[in-house]
């Protein structure tokens, strides 16, 4: 079998995801959906029963996993269920290693947890708030040393917003080159975070936005605080009095020769290590025999097996408690667990914690409920959604009180009028490339849409709460003035809010009948231009090819590079890190003489091919051959102009003719109201009604963010 170059094609599939967001064609609804909504189709007489014994719990797994669909997500996966202080069922399905048909066996088989190791460092962060070493309600920078970051506001950044996602930070996820396939290096993680410390801006404690550097800062304060490497921590203070014996932060010997083969697409993925080496928000290694005496003890007031006290009953309880949520059937996070998925019609239950992870070769979910002492952990070998589908079948099966559809008070609708405030762009806190769009619909009803997920209507079920056709809620952040601040939504990122975008200002030289004004503005109100209404715009002004770049690298939020310029003719240039990302994302080449000319002003169909060569792949050949082309454009460029025209990434600049046939005005040069307007669609516009694109097939979907 061909080996999978993760960290490669890690990055491309991430790029693609923050650059072709909006053009993708579909995002089909949560897998959850349809398991929830029909788990007794292939269900026995005798399973009616809702019981959560051994028996009835091992024949629900061996049924779940026995499905064809459930087996095309991953080659092989480890489950286990516990409840009342005992392991019910523990059992591997599918192969750890397709090559060698070595099948997955759970108390062997090491997998990476990816975010779940987020659950264990807060419990080390809460074992040293117990010992008074570390105070929850505390300034980070106590436990920083010399780290220093900048918060222009009056209040700190605490423990407690990192433990819960509301630190207020700039997003500074894992950067692609954090996969690493030399598994001798070594990076500190106080070095990596004063290399990527990121900056405050938001207020902390103020808005929910799922934090990867957060927990790493937490890890790093484990180690502050008790004078202790972070894994030399984990192991005496949480793995060792549990009896986790196959747990680890450090690949050691060991755990890489009993780990399972990670795979992408169906391809075996290269052994990688991370950066930084010991990571606390995703870098834990173990198997579901393991975890499962981890859940045992949480469940059991932190009492482990053994008897000894992990935590403090207190603590336990304190860690299962929700602490904000815009609405309360759509909570945020704990001190170390997140909500579930939304349940149709039900929200998201605050009686369930839940903890999942991702990483490449690598998808995982942890979710307790406490008041029924129960906790189910599934890890499998290649990145999808059987974990919603598991979860949404289980708890149907089992405990159906969780799936009930909400009852909502009887509240006076919104008028049209009032519904207004809710309108305007919502740009996603951590994936800034997702933009949600809202607006007025018929009936008194509200439209939200994204390039993702397409258009829906919203109906009002609850002041400032809102359901769609598949009976999942978006939520929308009212201030005390009555202004909307944030919405959070099912689709494309739970785990954190989108942003309401400002009033735009406007240009002093765009008046409100200019052809492009709606995208000038809807980019001016996303932050992406500046709010000055005394500026001028120039929207005649050609871009140039360093100019286009930068526009599409910032409204795409990818990680500018930090390696040297490929080109020449870019070094010392402002927008050499914008270009040299491109280049290495395969979005731009250079001439014949290895140049890239950077304040040459850029042609329409050159501009049109950056964006093909991004997402070309979604859209084979045989989609755009419907497409008539008029005027001139090179050959070269035709499949990429095309693409546009198609999709309808253009201003109205571009004419149909009769035949139907479109000039793309190709060899033209692209103009500042131009490129506007391509930005604009990329991130708002839903093209799953391109006229062109109508044939396609079913099953193409666009990368989930």
């Amino acid at each position: 079998m061909k080996k999978h170059n993760v960290w490669k094609a890690a990055s491309v599939k991430w790029t693609k995801a923050a650059m072709a967001a909006a053009l993708a064609l579909t995002l089909l609804p949560p897998a959850l959906v349809s398991a929830a909504e029909k788990p007794a189709a292939s269900a026995a007489a005798a399973d009616r029963d809702t019981a959560l014994t051994a028996s009835s719990v091992t024949s629900f797994l061996d049924r779940f996993f026995a499905q064809e669909a459930i087996q095309e997500l991953a080659p092989g996966a480890a489950v286990v269920v516990v409840k009342n202080g005992e392991v019910l069922a523990e059992k591997g399905y599918g192969y750890a290693d397709v090559d060698s048909k070595r099948k997955v066996d759970p108390k062997n088989d090491v997998f990476r947890m990816a975010s779940v190791s987020k659950t264990f460092t807060a419990a080390a962060i809460m074992q040293l708030a117990e010992q008074g070493k570390i105070g929850l309600d505390d300034d980070i920078r106590t436990y920083l040393g010399g780290i220093t970051f900048d918060n222009p506001f009056a209040e700190p950044v605490t423990v407690a917003d990192l433990l819960t996602h509301r630190s207020g930070f700039r997003i500074q996820d894992p950067r692609p080159e954090d996969l690493n396939p030399n598994l001798k290096e070594y990076v500190s993680m106080k070095d990596y975070i004063a290399k990527y410390m990121p900056d405050v801006v938001r207020e902390p404690g103020t808005a929910y936005m799922y934090d990867n550097f957060a927990f790493l800062l937490l890890g790093y304060i484990v180690q502050q605080a008790s004078g202790t490497p972070y894994e030399t921590y984990m192991e005496k203070n949480v793995f060792a009095p549990l009896g986790m014996k196959s747990s680890g932060f450090l690949l050691t010997d060991d755990l890489k020769k009993r780990a399972a083969s990670g795979y992408a697409a169906g391809e075996p993925v290269e052994p990688y290590t991370v950066r930084p080496t010991v990571m606390p928000q995703g870098g834990m290694l173990s198997t579901a025999d393991d975890i499962s005496k981890f859940m045992i003890a949480f469940l059991n007031e932190g009492k482990t097996a053994s008897g000894a006290q992990l935590l403090k009953a207190d603590t336990v309880a304190s860690m299962t408690e929700y602490r904000s949520a815009i609405h309360p059937l759509l909570p945020d996070a704990t001190y170390g667990f997140e909500a579930p998925s939304q349940l149709p019609g039900a929200g998201s239950s605050s009686k369930v914690i839940t903890k999942a992870g991702d990483i490449p070769g690598a998808s995982s979910l942890m979710f307790l409920i406490p008041e029924q002492d129960t906790g189910v952990f599934v890890v499998y070998n290649q990145n999808g959604g059987l974990r919603e589908q598991l979860y949404a079948a289980f708890i149907a099966r089992f405990f159906p009180q969780y799936a009930m559809p909400a009852s909502f008070p009887a509240f006076t609708a919104e008028s049209p009028e009032q519904l207004v405030r809710y309108s305007g762009l919502y740009k996603d806190l951590r994936v800034e490339s997702v933009v949600s769009k809202v607006g007025p619909g018929s009936r008194g009803r509200m439209v939200i849409s994204d390039p993702l997920t397409g258009e829906r209507a919203l109906q009002q079920v609850a002041p400032g709460l809102f359901m769609d056709a598949n009976k999942l809620l978006v939520a929308f952040k009212t201030e005390a003035d009555g202004s909307v601040s944030y919405l959070k939504e099912p689709y494309l990122n739970p785990m954190g809010y989108e942003q309401k975008g400002l009033k735009p200002a406007g240009f002093n030289d765009i008046p409100s009948t200019h052809p492009y004004a709606q995208y000038i503005l809807n980019l001016q109100s996303l932050g992406y231009y500046p709010n000055d209404p005394n500026q001028a715009f120039g929207p005649e002004q050609a871009v140039t090819r360093a100019e286009y770049i930068d526009m599409l690298m910032r409204t795409s939020a990818i990680p500018l590079s930090e390696k040297k310029p490929e080109f020449a003719d870019i070094q010392g240039h402002p927008y050499a890190a914008a270009i040299q990302t491109a280049y290495e994302y395969g979005l731009v080449s250079g001439n014949a003489k290895g140049m890239f000319e950077p304040d040459r002003p850029i042609t329409r169909q050159e501009a049109a091919v950056i964006i093909y060569n991004s997402l070309g792949g979604l859209y084979p050949e045989e989609l755009l051959a419907p497409v008539k082309l008029s005027g001139k454009t090179d050959k070269w460029a035709q499949s990429a102009v095309k693409l546009l025209v198609a999709l309808g990434y253009h201003g109205p600049e571009v004419k149909v003719d009769k035949a139907g046939a479109a000039d793309f005005q190709s060899k033209k040069v692209l103009t500042r109201a131009e490129n506007a307007a391509i930005n604009d669609l990329l991130l708002t516009s839903t093209v799953t009604g391109a006229s062109h694109l109508d044939d396609a097939p079913a099953d193409t979907q666009g990368p989930a963010a």
